[in-house]
């Protein structure tokens, strides 16, 4: 019995020729897998809203504002990532064609990278349907800053305006007292010219003097009042008004601070839910897989 030679180059060449060559990316699994998975989300956060377990609504122009991300929401994003990724990833990996000649290792490669493309699909797509509400969530301590500064712009704006708290901290000094106290109305220059000298030196702990004596002048003028008297009136007033506005102003940093943490939770717990789901993905596409290659 004669030994056989070993195999040349032109034997190698034919053999290959005659072995088919299939690709190793299944396009048409994978974007089922993400069709899938991208309409079992929708589906589930729907039912999510209608539930009452999450804040977040499908529909383009409903979005969610960082304060109303509570842990029901969490949880339901969470379990909406998961479960959905996990049936497009079984998809990506049971519907991809079988890749015969191949070692178990690159095939088990291949079955993660399906459920890992079907996932980045699927969230491109739910992302881009969802784009108000994860753009509020992120952006909502950014509206939160602005709020507070043009609040704060329109104040020193209006400081001549009845309508903002300064005004009645500038009605007040012009108030008369007793038998006095008849319905006599200030004429709005006054009221205007001490309004913008309030809104001036809104930064100072007091009023410069000559203008406390300017202010205190045009209310002895309205209220017979003695100057000293009216000045130590202008002076209290003035002290009131600088009260109320650090404390609103205490009360509006503390709103932007917690919308920033709000803001910061949120995204933290939308990146983890998204980590899940390309991690389930990947696993179950390969678990899909091996249910094809069986």
């Amino acid at each position: 019995m004669s030994r056989p030679y070993p195999a040349t180059a032109d034997d190698l060449g034919s053999l290959a020729t005659t072995v088919p060559t299939a690709s190793a990316v299944s396009w048409g699994a994978i974007l089922a897998g993400a069709a899938a998975a991208a309409a079992l989300s929708l589906i589930l956060l729907m039912l999510g809203v209608g539930l009452g377990l999450s804040s977040v609504s499908p529909w383009a122009r409903d979005g969610v504002s960082a304060s109303t991300f509570g842990t029901s929401t969490v949880v339901w994003i969470t379990v909406t990532q998961v479960a959905a990724s996990a049936f497009g990833g079984y998809l990506a990996g049971r519907l991809r064609q079988r890749w015969a000649h191949t070692h178990s290792d690159e095939v088990y490669f291949r079955d993660t990278a399906h459920g890992f493309l079907a996932w980045a699909i699927a969230s491109l797509a739910t992302v881009t349907l969802l784009a108000s509400a994860v753009g509020s969530i992120l952006g909502s301590g950014a509206q939160a800053v602005g709020t507070a500064a043009a609040a704060g712009a329109q104040l020193v704006a209006k400081a001549d305006s009845a309508d903002t708290p300064m005004g009645y901290f500038v009605d007040s000094l012009f108030r008369k007292e007793g038998d006095a106290a008849v319905a006599d109305p200030v004429s709005a220059a006054p009221l205007i010219e001490v309004g913008r000298i309030f809104a001036t030196n809104l930064q100072a702990t007091t009023l410069p003097p000559a203008d406390a004596r300017y202010v205190a002048q045009l209310v002895a003028q309205r209220t017979g009042l003695p100057q000293a008297d009216a000045e130590k009136r202008v002076n209290t007033v003035y002290t009131q008004m600088q009260t109320q506005l650090h404390s609103a102003k205490t009360t509006a940093l503390e709103a932007v601070e917690k919308s920033r943490k709000l803001s910061a939770y949120a995204a933290l717990w939308l990146f983890i839910a998204l980590l899940m789901g390309a991690f389930v993905s990947s696993w179950v596409a390969t678990y899909g897989g091996r249910q094809r290659d069986l």
